[in-house]
């Protein structure tokens, strides 16, 4: 059965209390389950790139590990608007059982291919493209997710939702650390062969258990087109490429850095990278629940400064030949990366839901006002999502064009991070800290900065 709710409002207090609150938490659960899953399987090539040398008949350069955790990144990053719309069209219940099925493909591709020696590169290149479709998960569960909480209580599930799905990150690199402590650094074929249990299990909770809610079925493309006219769109998503931008590429990249510019073998490459992902996952609800209470903008703006320091603790670290510090500041970089995913993330439904308050204080119907707030809500999670994926192919392609050479140094990398951080700090001031600053409708703001009125 479909599994359609008409009646969904969880804005009114009695039908939150009643029976809103335990169906969203039911859903909520299984929806970071998917996308736990889907992350996983996007990221799986981040660690079995680690494994693939001479000695498994894979002997491929930095610079083709390097493209092989760029193109998942990519086409994951592609697929996020398609897969925040679809919910609208087929229901969050619907699309998430079938999003969850199709990782079946890539991940057996990859478990078969890569017991195979002398594989051509472009037979992976094209099933890290698959794996791509791990990554448009995100999008669909967070619109989906959205809908189903108020809008006092949204930057704490969304933090969840998604720091769970981050979470895939950091287990599928633990996973391969014990495959490589336990087998060896020869078997990558039982780091994909683990999941796809785990998928049919993910999608057959789903069909049973989650529900379509008629909210989320009115968005469609239309929000869309309408959350693309929004300047806040734009701006939210540039800060997003500086925050799960970061987080993603540098948990793509990371064992391959350690490798490249410290000669790391596979198993002590492996040791270190899953920290980052696992604490940065961790820090993306801490992010949300702190933007809850201080504002989406004030702990982005402030993460984004951290971050910059961060990266020039790594520029020291490079300069110095430091292993120790260069894992500790890349450690601290993923955890800011981690709460900044959360603070940002916060930003959408709050800016959406201040312009449907001055378009009530302005005469409009509140309950028009208010929906049109969540349709927008959705879109922009969507299209930030897609846009901030970008951003980590982004970070995997300075860091193949920084080690490309022979003798290449990260440097140039970490010069380019900190300036765009730079850039994240004067943008979140301007546009929603500083003082007077205009409101999306073009007027002063009479509110405190980083503070919603709702």
């Amino acid at each position: 059965m479909s599994r359609w709710i008409e009646d969904w409002d969880p804005e009114d207090t009695r039908f939150w209390e009643a029976r809103g609150r335990r169906t969203a938490r039911r859903n909520l659960a299984l929806s970071i389950l998917s996308e736990h899953i889907g992350f996983s399987v996007w990221s799986m090539w981040s660690v079995l790139v680690l494994f693939m040398s001479p000695e498994i008949g894979l002997p491929f350069t930095a610079g083709e590990k390097f493209l092989l955790v760029v193109v998942p990144t990519l086409v994951g990053a592609v697929l996020r608007l398609p897969y925040s719309s679809a919910v609208a069209r087929f229901g969050g219940r619907n699309w998430t059982v079938f999003a969850t099925t199709v990782l079946l493909v890539p991940t057996a591709a990859a478990a078969y291919f890569v017991q195979r020696p002398g594989t051509p590169l472009w037979v992976f290149l094209l099933i890290g493209a698959l794996a791509g479709v791990g990554g448009g998960n995100f999008a669909s569960s967070m619109t989906n997710i959205t809908a189903f909480f108020p809008q006092r209580h949204q930057g704490w599930a969304l933090g969840l939702n998604a720091g769970g799905g981050n979470l895939g990150v950091a287990v599928v690199q633990l996973l391969g650390l014990l495959v490589i402590a336990t087998a060896g650094d020869t078997h990558p074929s039982y780091v994909a062969g683990i999941y796809l249990p785990l998928i049919v299990a993910a999608a057959l909770l789903a069909a049973l258990r989650m529900d379509n809610i008629a909210v989320v079925r009115d968005g469609g493309s239309g929000a869309q087109r309408e959350a693309l006219g929004s300047r806040h769109t734009w701006w939210i998503s540039l800060l997003y490429v500086g925050t799960f931008g970061s987080f993603i590429g540098y948990g793509f990249a990371f064992g391959l850095v350690l490798q490249t510019q410290f000669g790391s073998t596979p198993l002590e490459a492996a040791s270190y990278t899953f920290l980052g992902p696992l604490l940065g996952s961790l820090a993306r609800p801490v992010g949300g629940r702190a933007a809850d209470r201080w504002g989406g903008a004030r702990v982005t703006c402030w993460t984004f400064v951290a971050m910059a320091a961060g990266t020039v603790v790594l520029l020291i670290a490079s300069a110095r030949g430091s292993f120790g510090l260069f894992v500790g500041g890349f450690t601290v970089l993923f955890v800011l990366t981690g709460v900044g995913n959360g603070s940002t993330y916060k930003m959408i439904p709050a800016v959406f839901a201040d312009q449907a308050g001055r378009a009530v204080t302005g005469g409009r119907d509140a309950a028009a006002a208010f929906a049109r707030s969540r349709r927008l809500s959705g879109a922009v999670i969507g299209i930030a999502g897609a846009v901030g994926a970008l951003g980590g192919v982004a970070v995997n392609l300075v860091f193949r064009a920084a080690y490309g050479s022979a003798g290449g140094s990260g440097t140039p990398a970490f010069v380019c991070f900190l300036a765009f951080y730079a850039v994240c700090v004067a943008v979140t001031w301007a546009v929603y800290l500083r003082p007077g600053r205009p409101s999306a409708s073009g007027g002063p703001v009479p509110v405190r900065p980083g503070v919603t009125r709702v």
